[in-house]
């Protein structure tokens, strides 16, 4: 049974790529008659450095998934998250990348589970589902920590360029030779923008929503109170970065403090859910009773729903806001 599930996968895998390498000629195609159509009967290898063409590729492979993610607002969002990750995924791959994994979870638990068992393979399935999304929140989380770090000393680094007579906004553009990513690229972005003729209030702005930190809102917020009251920015940007190292200092006590809760929370929550695979294999007829009985379902229920309720109650008392 086991290798019948694994050729069967294979076979969906080659299939899958047979058709993607298929759709994406006839697309190519399509785009190439489209655009020649577009600029007159030029000829196609003139076209292929024209930037019409690829952004009609990138309206055209959007396709269901992009306009059913449209509809509820969700394709912004997931565009948001894998720029904060750092990465330059596709949002409508991402989702197939989700879908992919819930196939291949659901038929591996399928043929390994127990014959009575064989319905779990679906909830392992949406569990595997989502482990792309974790993997692209856990990228985004490093990336904001790294940005984090290396932020004070920027500003300080801004504060002393000022200092030296440059203006703010060349002292924008000197952070990213001087310092490493994630902070240089989103610094010159900024200084692009502003530098392309976007006001710097709104540059600024936009910088923070790329970076949903508290610093950077604090850092947005004192550069647009000096420009519209006046000041001497050097010294603000001293003090921001002084109270923005302390802080940091500060959280970094705290979670080495709550390390001991989190880990205990961390336990309390696997302990329950390797006992009960364990007794899959060890013993499989004293576990069948929360499956095949009603009374059995319902505590299972409530066993799931009271373990969920405890893990977020411990990580709520570790989680200290700063």
């Amino acid at each position: 049974m086991g290798g019948f599930v694994i050729i069967l996968i294979a076979v969906w895998l080659i299939m899958m790529a047979v058709w993607f390498g298929v759709s994406k000629v006839f697309r190519n195609s399509d785009m190439e008659r489209m655009t020649s159509r577009l600029a007159g009967g030029k000829k196609e290898k003139k076209l292929k450095s024209t930037p019409t063409k690829t952004l009609i590729q990138q309206e055209v492979r959007a396709g269901r998934i992009g306009d059913l993610l449209r509809k509820y607002n969700l394709l912004p969002v997931l565009q948001n998250l894998i720029e904060q990750a750092g990465l330059k995924w596709d949002p409508v791959k991402l989702i197939y990348g989700c879908l992919l994994a819930f196939v291949v979870t659901f038929m591996l638990v399928w043929s390994a589970v127990p014959g009575n068992f064989k319905y779990i393979g679906l909830l392992a399935g949406f569990a595997g589902s989502v482990v792309p999304i974790f993997y692209v929140v856990r990228l985004r989380r490093q990336r904001m920590r790294r940005f984090e770090e290396l932020f004070p000393e920027s500003l300080e680094f801004v504060a002393r360029s000022m200092r030296a007579g440059h203006a703010f906004s060349v002292s924008l553009e000197m952070i990213h030779k001087e310092f490493q990513e994630p902070l240089a690229g989103e610094f010159r972005r900024t200084f692009e923008e502003h530098n392309l003729g976007l006001p710097l209030d709104m540059a600024l702005q936009k910088l923070s929503k790329r970076v949903p930190s508290l610093d950077v809102h604090f850092f947005v917020s004192a550069v647009l109170l000096q420009k519209r009251t006046g000041g001497n920015l050097a010294e603000i940007l001293d003090k921001l970065a002084y109270i923005i190292r302390e802080r940091f200092k500060l959280r970094g006590r705290i979670r080495a403090i709550s390390a001991h809760g989190r880990m205990t929370g961390a336990a309390l929550t696997c302990i329950p859910l390797a006992v009960a695979v364990l007794m899959f294999y060890v013993n499989p007829e004293y576990i069948r009773f929360f499956f095949t009985d009603d009374v059995g379902n319902i505590m299972m229920g409530i066993a799931v729903a009271l373990q969920i309720v405890g893990y977020l109650i411990i990580k709520k008392i570790v989680q200290i806001e700063i």
